[in-house]
């Protein structure tokens, strides 16, 4: 694609309001910034589109959404049937911009002739899976950046099972897009006459009711929260969010008396004044929520991200700092409750399943595995989870209580089927009020599961490589590890390797190669001798490259030494 070409295309467009060719015509001495731009479009990919919200072909503004809107009109048209009637489910976040993108998305999808439900303003991700579920849509539109940095939009996409589209559908969008002319091949209509159509339905509290239902049925334990709920303290921060009405909500009913909600991070704002990263995995941005725990006493602080769908905790250590709990520990404390608590209150069912994925930590299978729990793998992404939930529970083989990723996601329940930090938060505060009732905090939790199941650690290293050079370099690295990959990491043997690409697992001492189930996927996982596993993937959403260190050790200092022995080798791949 010629890029100065597509900016002229652009700069000359009639759909461009005059402020938005006054931006780009400020660019016409930056070719660097106008190549940045238009150099080719937002790849869409099965979590849908994320990119800076600017005027370009390689950004989020109203052009983008609307041509991708068109797209995904025109898959949901070709599945024919009452598929336009069922219609489509749209949410919003609080970023900047992001009520106006979800109405445009709103009025493509009307003038296309699909139905649509959209709901009256910002909401958590998960009750736009549920909606997508409650309400038999054939799709749903999620206008959200999760947890990046302001500057950031996104749109994902949702298929009628409530997860995020399957690859087959995210490839049929993507390829109607690239038919569409983005000006001139998109039919449109404005909110107004969208709403005057007949074919909108606003979604406010009667859908919130519905989803706290579901949410509060979760609830394992009443009885120990109510033991402590006149001592039992927590701060809450939601990060500017959508988390600010519901989760305290359900807090509140699983009977929590004493809910300190973090004044200036539950005012909604886009810009996130008061953070540099509205992400809860960076525990810099829990500075206030600390600040309120100390003065007020409290042992546990809980944080959701923009769109609700992840959530962090911290917890206070021996020394009476907070230290955070990381999502791989999370997983593990929550399923280690879980499979206890729904046994205490006869809700375990038969065939219990827990799922993970490839970059989750080993010690959820021990744990899971010793309680009697089944556990798979899966690859990165709720969707992929979502399917094999689905697939495992309609062949009678299991019944999923808890999946899990690493980066702070944590599905439970049949109504959802994506991250739910709604439900997550209140499970997360019941285990620690249980611990509580027994005298402990999560920190000591914490350390009695080291003690029972053994001494894992992990760490991600990011390897971040941006712009055209990087996406290039992301490239080269992958390829690099495929042809020539290591024989040695740290000074311990590889022993085996796995390309999850084409689905092969390679035994490095005979070269004997199997097939595995899982494959399809850019990613690559070392083996070694001593048990620990390194994976190496792309980041799907950012331009980085992500290596997860999974390690285990006799004892604690063992099992940190490996993740440092390990991370120079990850640190170094970058050079």
């Amino acid at each position: 694609m010629d890029f100065m070409q597509e900016y002229e295309k652009w700069l000359a467009s009639p759909a461009l309001s005059q402020a938005e060719k006054d931006e780009l015509a400020a660019l016409k001495s930056d070719p660097k910034e106008i190549e940045a731009r238009f150099y080719g479009p937002l790849e869409f990919g099965t979590a849908g589109l994320r990119g800076t919200m600017a005027v370009g072909l390689h950004n989020m503004n109203v052009h983008v959404i609307r041509h991708a809107t068109q797209a995904f009109a025109e898959v949901i048209l070709a599945e024919g049937g009452d598929a336009a009637q069922r219609g489509v489910a749209i949410c919003m976040d609080c970023r900047n911009h992001s009520l106006e993108f979800a109405r445009e998305a709103a009025g493509v999808m009307v003038a296309n002739g699909v139905n649509v439900r959209i709901f009256e303003s910002l909401r958590p991700t998960p009750e736009l899976s549920f909606a997508v579920r409650e309400y038999g849509c054939i799709a749903g539109i999620n206008v959200t950046a999760s947890h990046n940095p302001k500057e950031y939009n996104g749109y994902k996409v949702y298929w009628e099972d409530g997860a995020q589209l399957p690859p087959h559908h995210a490839e049929a969008i993507a390829a109607k897009m690239a038919q569409i002319d983005l000006f001139t091949g998109v039919k449109t209509m404005s909110w107004e006459d969208a709403k005057a159509s007949g074919r909108v339905t606003e979604m406010g509290d009667e859908t919130d009711r519905r989803f706290m239902a579901n949410v509060t049925a979760m609830i394992n334990d009443r009885e120990s929260v109510a033991k402590v709920a006149d001592t039992f303290k927590m701060v809450y921060t939601p990060f500017h969010g959508c988390g600010y009405k519901l989760v305290p909500e359900a807090l509140r009913a699983l009977g929590v008396k004493h809910i300190l909600c973090e004044p200036k991070q539950m005012e909604i704002n886009g810009d996130f004044p008061t953070v540099a990263s509205p992400n809860p995995e960076n525990p810099e941005g829990f500075y206030l929520a600390i600040e309120l725990a100390k003065k007020n006493d409290v042992d546990f602080i809980l944080g959701t991200d923009p769109d609700s769908d992840r959530v962090g905790i911290m917890v206070r250590n021996k020394s009476g700092e907070f230290q955070p709990v990381t999502g791989n520990q999370t997983g593990v404390l929550l399923l280690d409750y879980l499979i206890g608590a729904m046994k205490r209150a006869g809700k375990l069912p038969e065939k219990p399943v827990a799922l993970k994925t490839i970059v989750t930590t080993e010690m959820a299978r021990k744990v899971a595995e010793m309680n009697g729990v089944r556990c798979f793998d899966t690859f990165t992404g709720f969707k992929f989870m979502a399917e094999k939930k689905n697939a495992l529970e309609a062949a009678g083989e299991g019944k999923v209580i808890f999946s899990y990723e690493e980066s702070y996601g944590y599905m439970l329940g049949d109504y959802v089927r994506d991250k739910d930090a709604v439900t997550a938060s209140m499970l997360l505060t019941e285990m620690a009020a249980w611990y509580a009732a027994q005298g402990m905090t999560l920190f000591d939790a914490l350390e009695k599961l080291y003690e029972k199941y053994g001494w894992y650690a992990e760490k991600t290293y990011n390897l971040v490589m941006p712009g055209l050079d990087g996406l290039k370099d992301m490239a080269e690295l992958m390829r690099s590890l495929r042809e020539t990959p290591p024989a040695e990491i740290g000074g311990t043997a590889v022993a085996a390797r796995k390309d999850y690409s084409d689905g092969t697992m390679t035994d490095c001492a005979t070269g004997k190669q199997e097939k595995m189930e899982l494959s399809g996927s850019n990613v690559l996982r070392f083996e070694l001798a001593d048990g620990t596993s390194i994976i190496v993937r792309p980041s799907g959403t950012e331009p980085k490259i992500k290596v997860y260190i999974l390690t285990h050790g006799a004892d604690k200092a063992q099992s940190e030494a490996n993740v440092k022995k390990y991370g120079a080798w990850a640190e170094a791949l970058k050079k």
